[in-house]
């Protein structure tokens, strides 16, 4: 059997938490042994410990925009100590054939796999742009530090290799895999959530922060949507820790426009069935690239259309007029246009959510994703 360090960022459950947890939970472990170092306890944690792998709670060494100052340098290089203690002794006991890397945020992999003389695999789930320095350095820490990079999605892969062409040589794109959940789950209503019934609501899912486009939306709702009574806007997620005041912005802004009975914000929930069952259209209007965009393909998977911005890898995932809309990214005028097709046309929502389900079936399946991932381990191992 062959045992494998994951190093995580978060203990979250969304789009590259729920990827982790996907491949973990399906992974064949007659063949692959998982332990998983991530750096607090929360609900992805829970979520692995339900299937039996060992979760392991230590400091991964992120890197985050505030870490360069002399405060929290001195703070990283104590946690790195902390860090390497963890994992030798970790090493010591499953004396690992490979170390996976999950997103570009954890440093701990690289260094620990560079130092101990183990296979480092490094998964990209970020489109990184700016800050220059940041977009910069990382392509240049893969080409030293990684023996395989994979890429979520092909625009991962150019926003990489634009930068550092040599990647291409070690770099492959497995596309994010899903498949429909047939688990019962509690239903919802839209009145649940201070809709009416005949209500055309049209949703945002992810993590409020200025590159989802919650404003872009809000904004385009205002200009062109308001005054059609039957369209409603729904927001389901939370503020990262330390950014509260983008949801404060959100907040003000649907104050001061008096849209508190058309606009409602919920929580992050862990399973969005309930969501998705209620919602008419999917939006993904993200002001930046994503990376893959994950929240689409679910969305395909529970037949809604979406209506995503028309750059990174949202693109590979939705076929533009027939599983939903791709629209010029901060284009108010356009995502408005797209919404109201949709809104206006139960039909075409409906084809279009057959259409997305089938391509969901078809090209994102999950054991195409697990079965690419099963075939590296044993080549790195």
């Amino acid at each position: 059997m062959t045992n494998i360090l994951f190093i995580h960022q978060s203990a979250d459950l969304y789009g590259s938490d729920k990827t982790l947890l996907l491949l973990l939970s399906r992974i064949d472990r007659t063949k692959f042994n998982p332990i998983v170092v991530i750096p607090l306890d929360g609900p992805l944690k829970e979520e692995l410990e339900k299937i039996d792998i060992n979760v392991v709670v230590a400091p991964v060494l992120k890197l985050y925009r505030k870490m360069f100052t002399p405060k929290n340098l001195f703070l990283f290089f104590k946690q790195y100590k902390k860090a390497l203690a963890t994992l030798d002794e970790l090493h010591r006991e499953y004396q690992f054939k490979l170390i996976y890397s999950n997103t570009l945020a954890v440093l701990l992999g690289m260094i620990y796999a560079k130092k101990r003389n183990v296979k480092h695999l490094w998964h990209v789930h970020e489109i990184i742009v700016h800050p220059k320095p940041i977009a910069y350095i990382f392509p240049k820490l893969l080409k030293r530090f990684a023996d395989v990079v994979v890429c979520n999605s092909r625009a991962t892969l150019t926003n990489l290799t634009q930068r550092e062409p040599v990647l291409s040589s070690k770099s492959i794109v497995i596309h994010n895999g899903l498949k429909p959940n047939q688990e019962p789950f509690r239903s919802i209503s839209k009145k649940d959530l201070g809709f009416d019934e005949q209500d055309v609501i049209i949703t945002l899912i992810g993590r409020i922060n200025r590159l989802k486009g919650h404003k872009c939306l809000l904004n385009a709702y205002l200009k062109y949507l308001h005054q059609k009574s039957n369209c409603k806007l729904l927001f389901v997620g939370s503020p990262v820790v330390g950014q509260e005041y983008y949801l404060e912005e959100i907040k003000t802004i649907i104050q001061k426009q008096q849209l508190s009975e058309a606009v409602k914000i919920v929580d992050f929930t862990k399973d969005l069935r309930p969501i998705l069952a209620i919602s008419d259209i999917i939006t993904v209007p993200s002001t930046e690239a994503e990376s893959f965009g994950l929240v689409a393909l679910e969305a395909m998977l529970a037949q809604k259309p979406v209506i995503g911005s028309n750059h990174g890898g949202l693109t590979e995932i939705i076929a533009n007029e027939k599983t939903g809309f791709l629209v010029e990214p901060n284009n108010e005028d356009e995502l408005a246009m797209a919404i109201e097709k949709l809104a206006e046309s139960p039909n075409t929502r409906e084809k279009f959510g057959k259409e997305g389900y089938q391509r969901a079936i078809n090209d994102f399946s999950e054991e195409q994703y697990v079965r690419k991932f099963e075939d590296l381990f044993i080549r790195l191992s």
